[in-house]
């Protein structure tokens, strides 16, 4: 392993942690949280392991979207600070070895934005053409909603100029046109102005919906949508070598693939060459499999999610996680499958949403069963990818379901036992969100209990976090699903150069003895736990069987007397 490698390339091998300013401290007690508060907490995100912060947005909004829907790109929302407070977060989280990374929103503005104030004004208006308009009244659009419980269709009349305006979420979002080379322009204005003050990249939301109208004119100066997203990796790299685009395309693996782009940077060439696109994706089609893995008990349909990937560039990676700040989205499962995880895991119709997803934390649809929580975070760190935490994850947080629709998972993070969780002085009235006040209240869920618990979750997911970070391969290495006989296991061997790992997860409740064929292994090899101090000793065929209890998990490293790796 070429450690330099590992340094230039830092997303492979980061563990990402995403959070909302508004609900993660608030310092001054207005009850909303805010960057000050944020500093404060650096060092509980550097204890846990965190290589990269993702925030979501923080920028100037309207306050109909939960940040979403943005009036000022370049800005940041007076009631979370402002920009001298965004340079301390960067440089204190530096000093931590944390980078951080922002959401990059290029599908839409609030219609509150002064591009979109002036542009209704009038079909003539300088900035018309920076949204998308139609002057015929249009078909029933009711299937192409994202929202069906707020829309009923992706056009809206402006009636002051009888044009209609689309927009692919809520009304009060209408879409850029990024066929208009101004608009692009822009975008890039925007993450010129924002790596200049120390941003390590970019979360951009809702890809494929920002691409619809690249390329859509016959005079505009790109062929191909996909050119769009060319063009910004390459500035990118020209501003700023090391920073990354981290998108958010939910389609399946054939269409996704194309995200990345089809070439790696050239030596030397620290922007990559014109062929490269977003630098990471989620995964949500491994996602979704993992659930209704959970569901069944059966490693199979991960497995398979697994094996369909398909092969990426060197300089990209996929980014893996349990849970984020969105509906648990299932739409990639056939409506029987989807039904199935529904059963298992959001069974009353409040716990679902738009049809196609759960609005859930992992813990309560757990039932709470420790060693199930302790598996998939397990499973989590040792799949092939980037580990993304979602706040508050590392220590079982719940959710909120008197919270209307995604915001029941987006409830304030909780520091202590005390009011509001340690969230915040004022009144509880004031707060940017309501705490929960079931079993997973502050009083049961908190920081500060766990950081004395040595067998607390936090504890267990900090290590893991520290242990993915002293395994390369686990980031870096070609991933195999090795065969074997329990259904309910998965086995996965990842090799990287001189390293390899061996990995097993047991979804069921029930014990298994999981016999291994590693092949030819050096003498004297052993698998060393990293998780534990049970190691395996295999045959000298490179057979072994590993016991695994119910829900059981371990990291199996396999070493040598003439390994010079730490264990």
């Amino acid at each position: 392993m070429n450690i330099r490698d590992t340094g230039d390339l830092w997303w492979k091998n980061a563990v990402v942690y995403c959070l909302d300013v508004e609900t993660f401290m608030d310092w001054n007690d207005d009850g909303i949280g805010d960057f000050p508060g944020l500093v404060q907490r650096i060092d509980h995100l550097a204890d846990l392991g965190v290589t990269c912060l993702w925030l979501m947005p923080f920028y100037p909004t309207a306050e109909r979207d939960d940040g979403y829907d943005i009036t000022d790109f370049l800005g940041v929302d007076p009631r979370l600070g402002d920009m001298g407070d965004v340079v301390e977060l960067v440089r204190t989280a530096r000093d931590r070895g944390i980078r951080v990374i922002v959401d990059l929103v290029i599908n839409h503005t609030s219609d509150r934005h002064p591009w979109f104030r002036s542009a209704r004004r009038s079909t003539d208006d300088p900035f018309r053409d920076f949204y998308v308009w139609r002057a015929e009244e249009p078909p029933s659009t009711k299937d192409q909603v994202v929202f069906p419980d707020q829309e009923d269709g992706i056009w809206t009349l402006e009636e002051k100029t009888g044009e209609w305006y689309r927009h692919r979420f809520y009304r009060h979002q209408p879409d850029l046109n990024t066929a208009n080379p101004k608009v692009r322009d822009a975008i890039a204005k925007t993450i010129g102005f924002w790596l200049e003050l120390g941003i390590s990249g970019f979360r951009v939301d809702a890809v494929p919906f920002a691409l619809t109208d690249a390329a859509a004119n016959p005079d505009d100066e790109i062929d191909d949508p996909h050119d769009m997203l060319r063009v910004l990796r390459a500035f990118l790299g020209r501003r700023s070598g090391d920073a990354i685009l981290m998108g958010e395309v939910n389609l399946p693996y054939p269409d996704q693939a194309r995200f990345f782009g089809d070439g790696n940077p050239a030596d030397g060439d620290p922007g990559g060459t014109t062929s490269s696109e977003l630098t990471m994706q989620f995964d949500f089609n491994a996602m979704q499999a993992m659930y209704l893995a959970f569901a069944r008990h059966d490693a199979g349909p991960l497995a398979a999610s697994l094996r369909a990937r398909p092969p990426i560039p060197h300089d990209t990676q996929w980014a893996t996680f349990v849970r984020n700040h969105d509906e648990l989205t299932l739409d990639k499962l056939s409506e029987d499958e989807r039904q199935e995880v529904f059963a298992a895991f959001g069974p009353e119709e409040d716990m679902q949403l738009y049809g196609r997803g759960l609005r859930r934390r992992l813990p309560p649809m757990l039932g709470g069963d420790p060693r199930r929580l302790r598996m998939v975070y397990s499973l989590l760190f040792a799949l092939p990818g980037t580990p993304v935490l979602f706040y508050g994850e590392e220590i079982g947080m719940g959710e909120n379901l008197a919270v209307p629709g995604r915001l029941a998972v987006r409830t304030p993070m909780q520091w202590t036992s005390q009011d509001n969780g340690g969230f915040s002085r004022a009144p509880a009235r004031r707060l940017a969100a309501p705490l929960p006040d079931d079993g997973y209240a502050p009083e049961h869920v908190n920081v500060a209990d766990q950081r004395r618990d040595p067998d607390s979750l936090l504890t267990f997911v900090r290590l893991l976090a520290h242990r993915y970070r002293e395994c390369p391969e686990l980031g870096w290495g070609d991933a195999v699903v090795l065969d074997q006989p329990e259904p309910s296991v998965l086995v996965l061997r990842t090799t990287w150069q001189d390293a390899s790992m061996v990995t097993l997860h047991n979804l069921s409740p029930d014990p298994a003895v999981v016999p291994l064929s590693l092949g030819e292994l050096p003498e004297g090899a052993r698998l060393v736990d990293l998780l534990d101090h049970d190691d395996v000793e295999p045959a000298p065929d490179g057979t072994a069987e590993v016991r695994l209890d119910g829900y059981g998990f371990r990291w199996l490293r396999v070493t040598h007397p003439e390994a010079r790796r730490l264990l």
